[in-house]
């Protein structure tokens, strides 16, 4: 097995901008770390989910992606996009949110394309052409994936709650910013 191409892959997508990780950073830094843990648990579990889905299902999803991406990306662009607009509305830290919760990040992770991508390219192109028959070794590997993606999601949570009083201060540019990647995000489904 190509060790070094699979983590290289792995821990590259799941570290770089995208709505679970630019989320995660925003709610950490609106409401604390230890809040935004419960979005980043509902991100770990959709991840989980579909992580053993894609690892039990692989074949299926291989003949079915044609037909579910363009769907996926659609729904996942227009999640993106309203993520983006309550980012650019929100009046900054210590407000209510209702996007931190549990079920707003396990939403969050099941519309989004990027991860589902992460998961099919990796089991296709690394671990099925190697481990294909055995399938408790491929789930274990696939549960290995979603916790990579979980390790992106906090790494970027906790620069939002270290970076808390920056954030602050300067809240309306930190919301717009964080805006435009979530729109660069949805735009770029459909590049």
């Amino acid at each position: 097995m190509n060790w070094s191409g699979l983590i290289s892959y792995a821990v590259s997508t799941a570290y770089t901008p995208g709505p679970n990780n630019l989320s995660s950073m925003s709610n950490a830094a609106r409401t604390g770390l230890p809040k935004a843990l419960i979005f980043n648990l509902g991100i770990y579990t959709a991840q989980v989910i579909m992580s053993l889905a894609a690892a039990l299902f692989c074949s299926a999803l291989s003949d079915l992606i044609p037909q579910v991406m363009t769907p996926m990306k659609v729904v996942g662009a227009l999640y993106m996009l309203w993520l983006a607009w309550k980012t650019y509305t929100s009046k900054g830290l210590g407000e209510k949110d209702s996007g931190s919760s549990f079920f707003a990040g396990f939403l969050l992770c099941l519309l989004n394309p990027k991860y589902m991508l992460l998961l099919v390219v990796s089991l296709e192109a690394y671990i099925i052409p190697v481990y294909g028959g055995d399938l408790p070794l491929v789930c274990l590997m696939a549960v290995g994936l979603a916790t990579i993606g979980c390790s992106a999601h906090l790494t970027w949570a906790l620069f939002g709650g270290a970076m808390k009083k920056l954030f602050t201060c300067h809240a309306r540019t930190v919301n717009t910013v964080l805006a435009l990647l979530l729109v660069y995000c949805a735009v770029s489904l459909f590049l």
